[in-house]
């Protein structure tokens, strides 16, 4: 069953409009009667019935409210440097459906795809919205918030990176630290994740990311490609200190 987040707080009855409306109604082709979950802002779940229409709303009355929190206790942040192609589309889908809160885009040195300020805000918008569908497709309770661009440096200068708020920064040079030996010395509630671009990062990259707090950690001894690391990181992260153990 479809799944709908609401703006707002549920009530006996709710009134749905834009793009949720414009599915219902034109692609879903909806009538009176059917039902369809819906989430609102704070995490609440129920099942509601369609019970009537306009040329752009649709009005939903409260059947059931239900049991359904599927957020992680953790709250996690991707932080990726921007790839090339569709593989930052992939990666978002993928974020959400393995419980990430956040995702902060970032530009490095050796980043391949390089967008300028309108390319970029069309770039996060479109994101957001790979995000918001696969939220309602995998039965999250909330969503996957995807931060604008950011450059490596300044997202470093905004850090508070520390014992309680941690990053793991996935590096290809480290030999000695496991993430695993990493997560397992946390008893963080929250954690950030780092993951570089097709070409890796830059030495002065690494040693600022070590000052800022970053933890220098070893995915294995093999060499994963960018997207993998960063579906491979948040899998290990959630199954030692979220929901997936």
């Amino acid at each position: 069953m479809r799944r709908l987040f609401y703006k707002g707080i549920l009530a006996e009855k709710i009134i749905i409009t834009g793009q949720d409306a414009h599915h219902l109604m034109h692609v879903m082709r909806a009538k009176a009667g059917q039902q369809v979950t819906v989430v609102d802002d704070e995490g609440s779940v129920a099942l509601m019935e369609m019970t009537a229409f306009t040329a752009e709303s649709v009005e939903l009355a409260l059947k059931e409210r239900l049991e359904g929190n599927t957020e992680s206790p953790l709250e996690l942040t991707l932080v990726q440097c921007l790839l090339k192609s569709d593989k930052m589309d992939w990666i978002v889908q993928k974020a959400v459906e393995l419980g990430a809160n956040k995702i902060q885009p970032i530009a490095s040195r050796n980043c391949v795809a390089q967008y300028d300020g309108k390319k970029a805000k069309q770039r996060q918008e479109r994101w957001q919205k790979i995000a918001d569908e696969a939220a309602k497709q995998c039965g999250r309770t909330k969503l996957l918030q995807v931060e604008p661009i950011m450059g490596i440096k300044e997202f470093l200068a905004k850090s508070g990176f520390g014992e309680d708020n941690p990053l793991y920064f996935c590096y290809e040079n480290e030999e000695q630290k496991t993430i695993k030996e990493a997560l397992q010395a946390s008893k963080a509630k929250n954690a950030s994740v780092l993951i570089g671009p097709e070409g890796g990062f830059t030495l002065d990259e690494a040693k600022a990311i070590e000052e800022a707090g970053g933890q220098s950690v070893t995915l294995g001894p093999r060499i994963l490609r960018a997207e993998t690391a960063a579906i491979a990181s948040l899998s290990v992260i959630q199954y030692e200190l979220g929901d997936l153990g």
